[in-house]
């Protein structure tokens, strides 16, 4: 038993040791591929190592697609002079750092500079072979020992470093950004945590193209973008702000990433046939360059380039004849900077310190002494090239220094992240990223996401220049210079500074151009002009073409009051304002006339004469009665009630008047309330005059007591009326196309109906009192006058309402008047000139026997006063008659 207990055991134990052994091989790290990259690196004996990453080849070269044997990391091809400064730059920068004593000056910086090729696949390598800290990369774990990691620059292009970017993020590891790394998207710190970049924030480029663009009113523009994130989000920025001012957009192109010549032929071809003369680009100079190949050769003239800061200032488009494409193109460039020291270190390079350097060498001196590096590894033949020739006697991208401003971007880059390093290591104690603790990190060993603390609160002044650099939010203040390729004296193009854009400044004074210091296409002085239609001619709109944007448009006459300009691009022409009329020729808007019936005007004036003349007649009556006033007659006909039936006939005279000149506030009141209380007193008193005779006591206390109470009643109407919703001035503009007719508006309709019809209401009951009354005793008699001035006075109103109706402006106002004058002269007329003609010309019958009563005759027919007033209007009427027969 115990034999079989110890086989057991033995047997147990064997298989553990075999599947212990088999998941430990399992688990063992195990390389999956070997990374070829180039750059330079320096780490020995450093205490704190920079990394860079720098686009120095322009693609990565096209493999066979062979997979019988073991995969290769493809190798990089077509070498960037351009790129090989920027990478010269970072180690001139941490050469000068190390020299200092201001910075970091017991702390010698190292570097690791990879090449990314210009290609996503070859900086993500770059990036894990950097956090790995060997050449052969293993993710997730730093394999390498010695000096920390501080911060990479780089890594190229928005596509470039966002991808980076992501990759670092996840390690809280510092990234700055200095070659076109400003895409909009990376402004994300939720995405992009440890990103900042010491180039602007494309979202500014992409407002300072628009408002170029809109600055000299170009309204049909084409656009071509790079295929990456830097292109399609700054032409995306773009095409928002100007289509949302009105600027239309002729064609949109995207450059292939991989050379396509189906693609370039493809965009040379939209180009040629589109009739946009504006173009509007967001690319890199590498993306754009075959473009511009193939544009040269089909000689593509007339166009107006809009340039990206990638490529403004690219000796890579800037090749020789370019100009007869590129010439007047404008552009934005980010700052630029003199760096004193750095031409004498581009000139001291070695060709046989790294594989680089030598190729660059082999490259430029191809072109002077046709020959390659005499080195015996290669087994190149000698004599050829010793590696000895200066530099200084080539004219080539790699030594041009007079347009440093992505190289600037390099440097200040390098800077921040030394100053970072400095205030990291002479830290003040109790701030920053150490939980309150006294003393300072370790430079030899800290965490990256600490350095991240001091890089994002980083400001300081950059050597040799005015500027300070800080970030806000990861970004730095968007600051451009506009710029104009100009042909000089020697045929070739220069960079001429024609204008500024601060992104910072007020929105009216972030743009700052010189016009005049403009030269474009063609050495053409002014402007180009890039619209989809012309502009419309006078007296026509702007018709829509089905399917093509609205900045194109046909032509269409027009009989409407409105203008067709060249700023304005809508579909129809733009009406005038309600105080304007357009022109004959529709090109100009002209004030319209403005009408009322005036005081000084020929019509004013015979309207004031007649009322004037009414108001004075009307008193000279009641002057006859007041002379009179012991008289039968006057006695007979109830002074009171005649003194106020002339007063509120001067009442309504004078009013007419008030109709008169420029409606105002009190004048537009006091004319239709006037005339409302003037005709209820006038009418009223006629009405008063008859319904005391023949009715009982008792009947005429309610009358009485019911005219008060509808009396008061209508003097709070017009109260109210005049107090909540009252007469007022009114511009109408409506009622005729040329004029603005002055006029007075009613305020209520309800409340001018209601008041109206009370004078109506008595005008009724006057006239069917008189009518009445037309057969009673003498001295009442004077109702068959009352009673024709009624209808007189019913003849007229209801005439006025037709007329009133088909008149318009001043006329409409004086067909009022005329309606107020007749109405009053035909009662005054009526009622007081018989009694006139009796007190002035018949003394004789203004006697008590005339007055007194006499008998009725069988017909119903009174005499006595009745017969004086009557012989007294027939003796009017009969003069009258004679007068116009004699006439």
């Amino acid at each position: 038993m115990c034999l079989m207990e110890i086989i057991r055991f033995l047997l147990g134990l064997c298989v553990f040791f075999y599947f212990h052994r088999s998941v430990s091989a399992e688990a063992t790290c195990k390389l999956k591929a070997k990374f070829n990259l180039s750059g330079y690196k320096n780490v020995e004996k450093k205490k704190v190592v920079i990394g860079g990453m720098f686009p120095v080849h322009k693609r990565i070269a096209s493999s066979d697609g062979n997979t019988s044997r073991v995969p290769v990391s493809s190798g990089c091809e077509g070498f960037n002079f351009r790129t090989f400064r920027w990478t010269q730059t970072m180690l001139f920068a941490i050469n000068e750092i190390n020299k200092r004593n201001d910075i970091l000056p017991n702390t010698d910086l190292g570097y690791v500079i990879y090449d990314s090729c210009f290609t996503i696949s070859k900086a993500v390598e770059g990036t894990l072979t950097y956090l790995s800290g060997q050449d052969e990369a293993v993710p997730n774990y730093r394999c390498g020992t010695g000096a920390p990691l501080a911060a990479l620059v780089g890594a190229g292009g928005s596509d470039l470093s966002i991808a980076t970017a992501r990759i670092l993020g996840l390690y809280h590891f510092p990234q700055v950004g200095c070659y076109s790394s400003s895409c909009s998207a990376l402004e994300s710190k939720f995405q992009f945590p440890t990103f900042l970049r010491t180039i602007p924030n494309d979202k500014h480029q992409s407002t300072a193209m628009a408002q170029l663009v809109l600055h000299f009113g170009w309204t049909w523009v084409g656009t071509i973008a790079a295929d990456d994130d830097y292109g399609k989000y700054g032409i995306k920025d773009f095409k928002e702000q100007v289509e949302e001012a009105g600027v239309c957009i002729s064609f949109s192109e995207t450059l292939p990433k991989v050379s396509s010549p189906e693609d370039i032929q493809r965009i040379v071809q939209t180009v040629v046939e589109a009739t946009a003369k504006i173009i509007v680009v967001f690319s890199s100079d590498v993306d754009l360059s075959p473009l511009i190949v193939e544009l040269l050769r089909h000689n593509v003239t007339n166009r107006t380039w809009i340039a990206s800061e990638a490529w403004v200032t690219s000796a890579l488009i800037n090749q020789p004849d370019v100009s007869s494409v590129l010439g007047g193109t404008l552009g934005f460039g980010v700052k630029r900077a003199n760096i004193p020291g750095l031409q004498h270190h581009l000139l001291d390079l070695d060709p046989y310190d790294d594989p680089l350097a030598e190729e660059f060498w082999e490259l430029q001196m191809a072109e002077e002494v046709n020959g390659t590096l005499s080195r015996p590894v290669r087994g190149i033949p000698e004599g050829l090239c010793t590696g000895r020739e200066s530099l200084a006697q080539l004219n080539n991208t790699y030594l041009d220094v007079s347009q440093l401003r992505i190289t600037y971007s390099v440097y200040k880059a390098v800077y921040a992240v030394a100053h970072a390093l400095h205030n990291l290591e002479h830290c003040e104690a109790g701030k920053g990223p150490f939980n309150g603790k006294k003393e300072c990190a370790d430079i030899t060993k800290f965490e990256p996401w600490q350095l991240m603390y001091y890089l994002k609160n980083v400001h300081f002044k950059v050597p040799n220049t005015d500027e300070e650099l800080y970030f806000d939010n990861g970004d730095v203040e968007a600051f451009y210079d506009i710029i104009n390729w100009q042909i000089n004296s020697n045929g070739e193009i220069s960079y001429i500074t024609v204008g500024r854009y601060n992104g910072s400044a007020a929105p009216e004074d972030r743009m700052t151009i010189v016009n005049d210091s403009i030269v474009w296409n063609n050495e053409v002085l002014q402007p180009p002009r890039s619209v989809c239609s012309e502009n419309c001619q006078p007296g026509t709109r702007k018709g829509i073409r089905q399917g093509e944007p609205v900045c194109c448009f046909d032509f269409r006459t027009t009989k409407q009051p409105c203008v067709c300009s060249y700023r304005n691009y809508a579909r129809e022409c733009v009406l005038c304002s309600g105080d304007y009329w357009s022109n004959e020729a529709h090109d100009a808007c002209l004030p319209k006339i403005i009408e009322f019936l005036a005081f000084g005007e020929p019509l004013g004036i015979t309207l004031i004469v007649i009322s004037a003349f009414g108001a004075l007649l009307t008193i000279a009556v009641g002057v006859v009665y007041v002379v009179n006033l012991g008289t039968p007659l006057v006695k007979a006909n109830d002074a009171l009630l005649s003194f106020s039936l002339l007063f509120s006939l001067v009442v309504t005279f004078l009013c007419s008047i008030v109709f008169l000149g420029e409606p105002q506030h009190w004048s537009c009141m006091t004319s239709q309330v006037g005339l409302a209380l003037g005709f209820a007193l006038c009418l009223s008193s006629l009405m008063g005059r008859y319904m005391v005779q023949k009715v009982h006591t008792f009947l005429l206390a309610v009358l009485f007591c019911v005219y008060v109470w509808i009396r008061t009643a209508h003097l709070c109407t017009c109260t109210v009326w005049l107090i909540i919703l009252p007469p007022h001035p009114v511009k109408n503009t409506s009622a005729q196309n040329i004029k603005i007719i002055l006029e007075c508006d009613e305020g209520s309709v309800v409340f001018i109906c209601c008041i109206f019809a009370y004078d109506i209401l008595l005008a009724l009951l006057a006239f069917i009192f008189a009518f009445i009354a037309r057969k009673l005793e003498d001295h009442l008699s004077e109702a068959k006058c009352v009673t024709f001035g009624m209808l007189v006075f019913f003849i007229v109103w209801i005439s006025f309402v037709p007329a009133y109706l088909s008149t318009r402006g001043k006329f409409m106002v004086a067909v009022q008047i005329f309606a107020i004058l007749a109405s009053s002269f035909g009662l005054l007329t009526c009622i007081f000139l018989p009694k006139c003609y009796v007190l002035l010309i018949k003394p004789e019958r203004n006697t008590e026997e005339m007055m007194r009563p006499r008998a009725k005759l069988s017909d119903g027919i009174s005499t006595g006063t009745s017969a004086s007033l009557a012989t007294a209007a027939t003796e009017v009427n009969a003069t009258i008659a004679s007068t116009a027969i004699d006439d």
